[in-house]
């Protein structure tokens, strides 16, 4: 065979398992976040990928930090955790870096949110330690691989959330209402989504409330305090599962002198898959 013959054949492409190829994907994402080409959302990023909620405090309020998640799993089940000045999660990921794998943070002082920046690499200090939360983002693959319609992608809406009055449990200075958030489906798919999300308790899980938002001390379910605005279609009923937002509000009450967390839907894509955080 001539040489010009060769030239013409294609390089075999390297062998990658299905895993290997979405954690591949996964860590181009996180870059282009790094990079600051994303600066959005993180909804839809990566779906098969565990996404995780941020929050990052000095170290001597860490401890009642961690009991504050500990005894409330639900909305704050903790996936991650980084010693005291060092940024890396190696637990999640490689080469993660929580000053810049964020597409967007919030900045606190005293409780009182002073800035909202894409890198916290001017904020970082040697006290700082890092949690890392499950995101319902995570569960949502889920959903869809089971061909439950999310009816956000049917209206382009962000995930709603919302306050409610169902407290959580105190830890030091860190408590205040839970935060949810909701999907809405007819009866049936309803109640296989309760089904299914029940399978990942480290992602918050199954849903804490289903039905009249009222119960729950939701005056309008089509005004929710984060995503934007809310539609249901005639026919669906309204699910509610704890929600990452959480913490900022057990924040907003316990004022520390300095704090970070994630934007709203702006979530850290780690390396884990969904399936490792499934139960059988």
């Amino acid at each position: 065979m001539s040489d010009a013959v060769h030239a013409l054949d294609p390089k075999p492409t390297p062998y990658r398992s299905p895993t290997e190829a979405t954690i591949e994907a996964a860590r181009a994402a996180r870059a282009e976040v790094r990079a600051g080409r994303h600066r959005d959302v993180t909804s839809g990023l990566a779906p098969a990928i565990v996404q995780a909620n941020l929050a990052i405090l000095p170290v001597e309020y860490a401890n009642d930090f961690l009991r504050y998640c500990q005894l409330n799993p639900k909305p704050c089940p903790l996936i991650g955790m980084t010693e005291p000045g060092d940024p890396m999660l190696p637990m999640l990921g490689a080469d993660i870096d929580l000053r810049t794998d964020l597409p967007a943070y919030r900045v606190f002082r005293d409780g009182v949110e002073i800035d909202e920046v894409t890198d916290i690499g001017d904020y970082w200090r040697d006290d700082l330690v890092g949690f890392a939360l499950g995101c319902s983002l995570s569960f949502e693959a889920a959903l869809v691989d089971a061909g439950l319609p999310l009816r956000r992608y049917e209206y382009g809406m962000k995930v709603c959330a919302y306050r409610t009055t169902v407290e959580t449990a105190p830890a030091g200075p860190f408590r205040g209402g839970m935060v949810v958030s909701m999907r809405s489906f007819t009866p049936a798919n309803a109640i296989r989504a309760i089904q299914i999300t029940s399978r990942f308790p480290e992602v918050h899980g199954a849903p804490v409330h289903f039905g009249d938002p009222a119960a729950i001390g939701i005056a309008d379910v089509l005004k929710p305090e984060y995503g934007g605005w809310a539609t249901i279609p005639e026919g669906d009923v309204p699910v509610y599962w704890a929600c990452g937002i959480t913490p900022q509000v057990a924040i907003e009450h316990a004022k520390p002198s300095f704090c970070i967390t994630h934007k709203a839907g702006h979530m850290l894509i780690t390396d884990r898959l969904n399936a490792e955080f499934a139960t059988l």
